[in-house]
């Protein structure tokens, strides 16, 4: 009977593993051998040069750390202020406050609309010339503060994390979902042992949905390292790389024929985001046994 089981079961999981094969395990494998050669198309070039694309990337290239930095700092923003963000407005909406449903289904909205949309709304609202943001201190006397908001070396990376910033949606959706699912004995034997609304949030309520807020910070981890589009289309990582990321400066390199260059960032990117999941793993206990 076991037999027969095994059978099966290999049977059905065979579609799926081949398919995980051929889509993403065989690529992932062609992506770390290809960063060790020179590989270009136009003239066609493919000569391994072991890790002379990693010692370039790290040494010689000027571009690349600060590249990384912007990468890594608006992870742990969206990881830690982003989710905060959603997880606070999560734990007023759970409460039911009056119009929470009309909050819950508005302030998802933008969350469903695509990045590229969004950022088309967002080169609207900074327009040096006729901007929302430029006008409305043109009309309170602030007339100084007026610049090109994206194209400014000290205002370009602030005014790019502002256009996903605060749109924590998804965050605020999954941790109310948990929030709501709660039995609700639980909270009311709190408040009979005379627990405050902030004990209540801190105590009993905050480690019950903690795994599920840690999943949160994955999901904003892996957002923000296929960030593209947002960035491409308000700044195009400029001026200078000051609001380039990891993605879009591997599209770049790809765009100049430097196909092996390119895939050693990408294993770059690979190798920060698994540090990433594992640091969050291990902070939110997403790895043990209840």
């Amino acid at each position: 009977m076991k037999q027969r089981n095994t059978g099966w079961i290999a049977l059905f999981l065979a579609p799926t593993c081949i398919i995980f094969l051929l889509i993403f395990a065989i690529p992932l494998v062609m992506v770390f051998a290809t960063s060790l050669f020179d590989y270009r198309l136009l003239p066609r070039t493919f000569e391994f040069i072991g890790f002379s694309n990693f010692i370039k990337l790290f040494t010689q290239d000027a571009k690349f750390l600060p590249v990384l930095k912007n990468t890594v700092v608006w992870i742990a923003i969206h990881c830690v202020l982003h989710v905060a963000l959603g997880t606070v407005l999560a734990f007023i909406l759970y409460k039911k406050p009056h119009g929470w449903k009309f909050v819950r289904v508005t302030y998802m909205i933008p969350n469903i609309i695509s990045q590229s949309a969004i950022a088309m709304i967002f080169l609207n609202l900074y327009n040096a010339q006729y901007g929302a943001l430029n006008s409305l201190l043109k009309a309170i006397g602030l007339e100084h503060l007026q610049h090109n908001w994206l194209f400014d070396t000290a205002t370009a990376f602030p005014a790019v994390t502002m256009t996903w910033f605060i749109f924590a949606g998804y965050t605020t959706t999954l941790v109310l979902a948990q929030c709501l699912s709660t039995d609700e004995s639980i909270i009311e034997a709190a408040k009979i042992d005379g627990a405050t609304s902030f004990q209540i949030d801190r105590l009993v309520m905050f480690p019950l949905v903690k795994r599920m807020i840690g999943t949160t910070v994955i999901m904003a981890a892996t957002y923000m390292l296929q960030m593209f589009s947002m960035i491409y289309i308000t700044t195009g990582g400029g001026p200078g790389v000051s609001t380039a990321n990891l993605p879009l400066y591997l599209y770049t390199t790809v765009k100049a024929n430097n196909y092996g260059y390119a895939n050693s960032i990408g294993v770059v990117i690979i190798i920060v985001g698994f540090i990433t999941m594992t640091l969050i793993n291990r902070l939110f206990g997403m790895n043990k046994e209840d």
